[in-house]
């Protein structure tokens, strides 16, 4: 049965715009010509903006990755929760609003620490929970049959320490969102 970004592929560009990726670089520290992983990038709209970069798009939606591939970016379909990618292959993983739909965050937080190289970062954007309106988003997504997990900021730390990473420093971004930037404890 097709999953709910399954059948909104062929729509979520025309209602998801592409970020500002100023922040993202900076929070990632990465250079040009730098390895990077967009998990549960879907279509690839943040993974287009990192220009000057190597962007890997992996998405558990099959539709979603077909579109990014459209776009001209490397991208496969796969769990957050199981990488089809060895160690230390990345110089940072990037996840923009998409960690709250990993059903197994614990075992995802732990893959990304594992596909980063040493030193490299892994930057989680998420919607900040604690803003009223997040709140209700999160109500609708419920509504809609997501099983979503929106944690605070305080919550996502405690999850990538407990598998092995080390915060960098977690900073309150437009949009009411949080951005947490991990490296792989090394």
């Amino acid at each position: 049965m097709p999953s709910f970004f399954d059948r909104v592929a062929h729509l979520y560009d025309r209602v998801a715009r592409p970020p500002d990726p100023a922040p993202l670089l900076e929070m990632l520290a990465a250079a040009p010509g730098s390895r990077i992983l967009d998990l549960g990038g879907g279509t690839g709209r943040v993974g287009q903006v990192l220009t000057g970069r190597q962007v890997a798009v992996c998405d558990l939606s099959g539709p979603m990755a077909r579109r990014a591939r459209d776009k001209g970016l490397l991208a496969c379909q796969g769990r957050a929760e199981a990488l089809p990618f060895a160690s230390g292959a990345f110089d940072g993983v990037l996840v923009v609003d998409a960690f709250h739909h990993f059903a197994g965050q614990e075992a995802a937080a732990r893959e990304m620490l594992r596909v980063v190289r040493p030193g490299g970062r892994v930057v989680v954007v998420e919607p900040d929970i604690r803003h009223p309106v997040v709140r209700l988003v999160a109500v609708g997504e419920r509504l809609l049959g997501l099983t979503s997990r929106m944690r605070p900021a305080e919550e996502m730390e405690g999850l990538f320490r407990a598998a092995g990473g080390r915060v960098v420093r977690v900073q309150k971004l437009e949009r009411a969102s949080v951005g947490v930037v991990v490296t792989d404890g090394t």
